[in-house]
């Protein structure tokens, strides 16, 4: 910062400003630069002061409204003003104490009226709070405050164990509300889905039966019309003697050995036809009577 050559004169760096006292008493300021000194005067230089920027960290314990203790980590950044350096070198000893007991002080006074959210949305305001306190006093001081930033905010270990616990506990319930809502648009889509392939089937059996129906009908008045001599319901029994064996047939030749015991003779086949006209007779009488 300075280099001192004999008694007589002295080098101040750049950024570096001297204090320059004679017979004990401030005669000037010394800026950057070689100056001469009168020791027979008595001038001498008395000491040197920086002129860069300087950061001070302050970690300051307090509590907030809502009874969480909490620690704040605020870095300020000052400088000596070069005007007024005689103030700062002969009116304050230890500047960096002074700084951190008004930052204490301000600290202490502006976080208690906020609870933990508020302080964390609103820490520029106490960063604010804290300028404008340094800045009056310090300064008188010979001190220019450049900047206040408040680096952290550090709750209690168990607090921040219960924030993360409830802001894990919000998900969560987000989450479920999600997939309730995902859940029950599955249901109604499935139960849609099986809606609508029922009644595909069930239009696809109609179609089937009818398709069933007109095939038999004119089976029998072709046979009728080819056949001379044969009633309707000749060729019904007929065609209903072919569908028997055709089933028969179908179930020896199935790949599941699948064994089904059925009354089999040329007796039962005219039982199953009149079973089947006497439940159509029926059902048409049911239909006249209604």
């Amino acid at each position: 910062m300075v280099n001192t050559f004999f008694v007589f004169c002295a080098c101040i760096d750049q950024a570096s400003i001297g204090v320059v006292e004679q017979w004990g008493r401030f005669l000037r300021l010394a800026g950057p630069g070689l100056h001469f000194f009168n020791p027979f005067a008595g001038e001498c230089l008395a000491g040197v002061l920086s002129t860069r920027v300087s950061s001070l960290d302050v970690r300051v314990e307090t509590k907030t409204k809502d009874n969480v203790f909490v620690q704040l980590v605020c870095s300020i950044q000052y400088r000596i003003i070069k005007e007024n350096a005689d103030d700062a070198f002969y009116e304050l000893q230890n500047p960096q104490e002074q700084i951190q007991a008004y930052v204490f002080d301000v600290v202490r006074a502006h976080v208690p009226r906020m609870t933990l959210d508020e302080l964390f949305e609103q820490k520029g305001d106490v960063a604010k709070a804290v300028l404008e306190e340094l800045e009056k006093v310090m300064g008188g001081y010979g001190y220019n405050i450049e900047q206040i930033l408040m680096v952290d905010i550090i709750p209690d270990a168990s607090v921040r164990r219960a924030m993360n616990e409830i802001n894990a506990a919000q998900r969560l319930q987000l989450a479920s509300v999600y997939k309730g809502e995902a859940e029950k648009v599955l249901m109604v889509k499935k139960a849609e889905a099986e809606a609508e392939a029922k009644y595909l089937s069930g239009v696809g059996v109609a179609k089937q039966r009818q398709a069933i129906t007109e095939g038999l009908s004119d089976n029998i008045l072709n046979f009728s019309n080819t056949v001379s001599g044969t009633s309707a319901k000749e060729v019904m029994d007929l065609i209903m003697v072919t569908q028997y064996f055709d089933t028969i047939k179908e179930l020896g030749s199935s790949s599941k050995n699948t064994t089904v015991f059925i009354p089999h003779g040329p007796g039962h086949v005219r039982d199953v036809t009149d079973q089947i006209r006497n439940g159509v007779m029926e059902a048409s009488s049911n239909l006249v009577g209604n």
